[in-house]
């Protein structure tokens, strides 16, 4: 039997007052999607991204699918996405017929790079998924300017990393016409699995709400708009258990806690990595001018891809676990399958190959982050 890591690469927390909201859920009667815990809940998010409305959803992927299904994309649509990022970035356009380019990033942020995306855009382009990678704004500036002349092209936020998080006085999930939320467990908010649409344009919302409860006006005869509801339009069952959103209430309501827990974990990483830094050939996190980072995670770039396994293997047997990232999409079986044509993403496949991800929890103390990073240094040593 394999002996589990005396610092696992992750550890949920039960932050604040989770356990008592779910059993007031369930006592409460109403344990299905759209109950009181989920409005709480969405006036919390709403709050933290002053988006102009929340749907809770039953994860990100489902999120980034209902925003597709509202952009109503055809065979002959393209939609840009990173190629370093999470396959459902990408599958929630293709899912609904788009042909898809797959994006490079830039090294500093590992976001999507505006001067590969001014080469990709073409007449076919709806839509550009921008990721905000360990929760740290991508260049949304130089994004905008790229698609200046393009009001016709969508910006999608794919936001799992950063909520709590902003780029100067926008706040990260207020930036696209459509932003997604993921509360898995490795998240800094979880409710083991979730996730939530924001909606930034009013324009939007109404059929938002159709889509969002299986096609139909149910929210409007809810609120008193219509006498009865009916269907309407296509859509699926998206919305998030009450039982849930009482554990994610119980969690954003010590959002302050956890995020200044978080970047004590990230500071004390940067902190002690930052002296072997330029030794070591290593690549610490960037942090964009005017950004302030949600401290989702922290990731090394080794100065040698062939050095990776050896590294994390040290670390394993050192009773600490880590691991890399995302796969480069352009590369992937699937992501040829639904590429409207081939690209070159030679910075994605750079830092995939040389990406490592250390330790990152709302409970990692002091000592252990300085266990880490000293065991992490020594093992580069050897075989940086």
């Amino acid at each position: 039997m394999t002996t589990p890591p005396s610092i696992p690469f992750n550890r949920p927390e039960v932050a604040g007052r989770e356990l008592e909201l779910v059993g007031e859920a369930i006592t409460g009667g109403h344990t299905s999607s759209g109950g009181p815990f989920s409005k709480q809940a969405g006036a919390l998010i709403q709050g933290a991204t002053d988006a102009g409305e929340v749907l809770l959803t039953t994860s990100c992927t489902s999120a980034l699918e209902l925003s597709a299904m509202l952009l109503d994309l055809g065979p002959y649509d393209t939609v840009v996405v990173p190629s370093f990022t999470f396959t459902t970035s990408a599958l929630a356009f293709a899912r609904q017929g788009a042909k898809l380019l797959f994006c490079d990033v830039e090294r500093d942020t590992l976001g999507l790079d505006p001067r590969h995306l001014a080469e990709l855009l073409d007449d076919s382009v709806r839509a550009v998924v921008i990721v905000h990678y360990a929760g740290i704004a991508c260049d949304v500036d130089g994004i905008r300017g790229v698609l200046a002349d393009r009001p016709d092209v969508v910006i999608v936020e794919d936001a799992a990393h950063g909520l709590h998080g902003a780029f100067r006085d926008e706040k990260l999930g207020s930036i696209g016409r459509f932003a997604s939320l993921s509360f898995h467990e490795t998240k800094n908010f979880s409710c083991g699995e979730g996730g939530a649409l924001l909606l930034n344009d009013p324009a939007d919302v109404d059929r938002a709400r159709v889509l969002y409860d299986k096609g139909t006006d149910r929210q409007a005869f809810f609120m008193g708009q219509v006498d009865k509801y009916s269907w309407r339009d296509t859509g699926s069952s998206f919305g998030m258990s009450d039982v849930l959103a009482a554990y994610l209430t119980g969690q954003l309501e010590v959002a302050d806690h956890i995020q200044a827990r978080r970047r004590a974990v990230w500071e004390g990483y940067a902190a002690a990595l930052a002296p072997h830094a330029d030794r070591l050939g290593l690549t610490l996190p960037g942090v964009r001018e005017g950004a302030a980072p949600a401290w989702h995670l922290f990731h090394v770039l080794l100065p040698r891809a062939d050095a990776r396994r050896a590294v994390m293997d040290d670390l394993r047997s050192e009773g600490i676990a880590t691991t890399f990232h995302y796969v480069p999409l352009h590369d992937s079986e699937g992501g040829r399958r639904f590429a409207r044509r081939e690209t070159d993403c030679p910075v994605t496949v750079d830092a995939s190959s040389r990406l490592v991800r250390l330790p990152f929890f709302n409970t990692l103390t002091p000592d252990e982050v300085s266990r880490v990073a000293t065991s992490f240094v020594a093992a580069v040593e050897r075989h940086g």
